[in-house]
């Protein structure tokens, strides 16, 4: 039996379809991750939002109930962010991405009263770093989102927002040393330049101040003129040497 002839053209051009449909289920394969992400990424936000209203309406009627709304504050937002960790606990992850919802939502219901938002804002980082390291769960991230949670809230309620950003740092730095020296040093790196950002973000959103003219100096009276005996001007300098 002769042997057939192979057409390689043939061959070349199903070669080439093969690459065409792979590269079309591909294509494929890639929107259906991208829609994922989407629609996980809108839900997660949902999630988030869902986290703040919650936590700032349980605070917020916490402290409504309240005679002493200063002193009560502090307990108040103690007591939300171990709840919050005890839930990411018994679930088993979480805690991260929803350590910056409970601190928004923790300031935001204390502002919502008129309570001291600066106050509460280092005690929430606080509270928040330290039940990350009970629960071994990364420090420098749930310090970076917790700060992160209180600076966004300090903005919506209209706080001191500088201030806010420097007793969050300082109650992050306060919460890790205690800790230990790796846990500072993570949260020290975490950390840096966010005072500094805010201040720039500030300094940008407000007017500079307008440059005060200088003061202009009294003019110097002007000497009078005297005259010689055949009427020129002398200096009264001269005119003193001629007495003399």
């Amino acid at each position: 039996m002769a042997d057939e002839k192979i057409d390689t053209k043939d061959v070349e051009q199903d070669a080439w379809g093969e690459a065409g449909r792979a590269g079309e289920d591909l294509g494929r394969v890639g929107t259906t991750v991208k829609e994922g992400i989407v629609s996980s990424l809108k839900g997660f936000n949902e999630i988030e939002a869902e986290i703040v209203t919650l936590v700032r309406n349980a605070v917020a009627d916490s402290l409504k109930a309240s005679a002493d709304v200063a002193a009560v504050s502090v307990n108040v937002s103690r007591d939300v962010v171990k709840g919050a960790i005890s839930a990411t606990e018994e679930v088993g992850t979480g805690l991260i991405l929803s350590t910056k919802s409970v601190a928004k939502g923790v300031i935001m219901g204390v502002g919502d009263v008129g309570g001291d938002v600066v106050t509460v804002a280092s005690q929430t980082v606080k509270g928040a770093v330290k039940g990350a390291s009970e629960i071994g769960a990364d420090v420098s991230l749930v310090a970076r989102r917790a700060v992160d949670g209180v600076i966004e809230a300090g903005k919506e309620v209209g706080g001191n927002v500088e201030e806010i950003a420097k007793v969050a740092v300082g109650g992050a730095v306060e919460a890790a040393a205690a800790i230990g020296t790796t846990a500072l040093k993570a949260v020290r790196e975490m950390l840096i330049g966010v005072v500094e950002g805010v201040k720039d973000v500030a300094g940008a959103a407000l007017p500079s101040p307008r440059p005060r003219p200088a003061a202009s100096k009294p003019s110097a009276k002007p000497e009078p003129v005297l005259l010689d005996d055949v009427g020129k001007p002398v200096s009264p300098r001269a005119k003193a040497k001629d007495k003399e």
